[in-house]
């Protein structure tokens, strides 16, 4: 199993969310690249954001954001 391209752009949605606030929420423009409306339209039906275009993540995309953050962290670290 490998990282789809679908994958790699709901991932880097994900860390445009910062999971330390419940308050900070994304919105996703309607004139915005195609590839982004289908991660953010992801995500919403994945229940990890509050809605289709954006808005706040759930409980998951809180923990599915810091997860993003931390294999984020773990391939840019320098061995």
């Amino acid at each position: 199993m490998k990282f789809k391209t679908e994958n790699v752009a709901e991932l880097n949605l994900l860390l445009q969310f910062n999971p330390a606030s419940q308050q900070t929420g994304i919105k996703v423009r309607s004139d915005a690249d195609a590839e982004l409306q289908a991660a953010v339209k992801s995500l919403f039906e994945k229940n990890l954001c509050t809605l289709a275009d954006g808005g706040y993540l759930t409980d998951e995309g809180i923990e599915a954001s810091e997860h993003a953050l931390k294999l984020l962290h773990v391939l840019s670290s320098k061995a």
